[in-house]
């Protein structure tokens, strides 16, 4: 895995490409330490993508098919790799663009479902494949696809792992954007600019009330939006956002 920072933005790539990226345990031991390193005192954004034509085949399975032998060891190793991924993405305040450059398959669909925003390539492939392999999906898989993309459609990828494109992967708002291949890089940028000017700590703090009152009731999620935003009125990047708009200047929001 290629890992990078750039001006306040931490880039990583799988770095497998005769592989297509596949996934060992270790990538997604090495996936998890890195977002959990990145802090919004440091970073504006991590951006993911793939090295070579592919974002990320999956899981490797010759690396997986080699695991632990008993169902416990077996459960151990899954929670402490590609279930570490999931909670890494989810819980870190540094906001998570993945650029998908190539085919997202298996775990690799769903780290895309993990990414707070996605844009993909017009020629990327997608596929919930897991079934195909006799395994039901992972990495967050069950969970936050039904999430993104509706209950029905989750059913009908994971049930018949079937393949399908960028402009359908738009479609259902797996990703919020397809490009061509050229225009990739233009239109990640363009993102990672716009998040380069916005306070990270409150753009955590809004990642964080919107997963936390996932399947709250509409009360408990109204109580912790206003807890978080009290918070939010008493930090630093809410003083300069208010003194930039009366001042009639753009606010210059510090790392």
């Amino acid at each position: 895995m290629h890992v990078d920072t750039d001006d306040g933005i931490l880039r990583i790539a799988f770095d497998r490409p005769g592989a297509l990226n596949a996934m060992t345990r270790e990538t997604a031991v090495t996936l998890a330490d890195t977002i959990e390193d990145a802090a919004p005192e440091e970073h504006h954004a991590i951006v993911l993508t793939g090295e070579g034509d592919a974002f990320s085949a999956g899981g490797d399975l010759q690396a997986l098919a080699e695991g632990p032998a008993s169902a416990r060891d077996a459960y151990e190793s899954v929670t402490d790799s590609f279930g570490r991924v999931v909670e890494a993405m989810l819980e870190s305040a540094v906001p998570i663009v993945a650029k998908v450059n190539g085919d997202a398959i298996g775990a690799g669909l769903a780290v895309v479902a993990l990414a707070d925003i996605a844009y993909a390539a017009e020629d990327a492939t997608f596929s919930c494949a897991f079934v195909r392999v006799g395994l039901i999906p992972d990495t967050g898989g069950t969970f936050m696809l039904p999430h993104i993309i509706g209950l029905r459609a989750a059913k009908k990828l994971a049930f018949t792992g079937e393949f399908f494109g960028a402009e359908r992967a738009a479609d259902l708002e797996l990703v919020n954007e397809t490009v061509t291949a050229d225009e990739l890089d233009d239109r990640v940028e363009e993102t990672v600019e716009q998040l380069r000017n916005r306070p990270t700590e409150i753009v955590g703090m809004m990642k964080q009330a919107m997963h936390e009152n996932m399947g709250r009731h509409w009360s408990e999620a109204l109580d912790y939006e206003n807890l978080l935003q009290v918070q939010a009125r008493t930090s630093e990047a809410h003083e300069e956002g208010v003194s930039a708009f009366l001042e009639g200047r753009d606010p210059e929001f510090d790392l």
